[in-house]
């Protein structure tokens, strides 16, 4: 019997299509840090305090993150205080792709405004962190926030991470403008929004 080869073609091309659609695809992890929490309330102005702002955008980050091939870790949920030494322990035995530390910034110049992103000297992870740095800084700015470039500092969790890390300051509390945003419903959900958006 004469077998038509193009017909073979495309009974090997579906079944290769169904044999690879079964194989899973590794997951990126990555974890957010909520900075401060319980008697640490990081930045702090008229009532309004750095650990619950930053607790709850990294709450819409995981809410929001719908993408099956992300997943979404949260350092700290919940208000209560982590020494910096337990939460290295916890991303370096999950080994995730990346960590963001979250934090809000404050500074005796009001006018002073923007999203910061800082990375650590170690050259294992510096190319890595820089770029995710870079893309999370141009993204979470957007058209509203001022933007600097990415500079290096000895934070503890940057230091010690066995993997690409950074931190993210989002905004100034000290600032009217920024202060408005970040602590709006609004300002905070489109942050988290622009955070998952940098990640794909």
């Amino acid at each position: 019997m004469k077998i038509n080869r193009k017909f073979l073609g495309i009974v090997s091309a579906v079944f290769l299509c169904g044999l690879f659609a079964f194989i899973p695809v590794e997951k990126k992890v990555v974890v957010i840090d909520a900075a401060h929490g319980g008697d640490d309330f990081g930045a702090d102005l008229q009532g309004l305090q750095e650990k619950v702002i930053v607790e709850k955008i990294a709450k819409l980050v995981k809410a929001q993150n719908k993408n099956e091939n992300l997943e979404i870790v949260l350092l700290r949920e919940g208000d209560h205080f982590m020494e910096l030494s337990e939460r290295v322990s916890i991303i370096n035995n999950l080994s995730p792709n990346l960590v963001i530390s979250l934090h809000i910034n404050s500074s005796p110049n009001i006018n002073k405004n923007g999203v910061e992103a800082y990375i650590s000297s170690n050259k294992t992870f510096y190319n890595q962190s820089k770029t995710n740095a870079e893309v999370l800084v141009d993204k979470v700015a957007g058209n509203y926030f001022s933007k600097s470039e990415v500079k290096e500092a000895p934070f503890y969790i940057l230091k010690n991470s066995n993997c690409p890390a950074l931190t993210l300051e989002v905004g100034y509390l000290s600032n009217v403008n920024d202060r408005n945003y970040i602590t709006s419903e609004k300002g905070q959900s489109e942050i988290a929004a622009k955070i998952l958006e940098s990640l794909k």
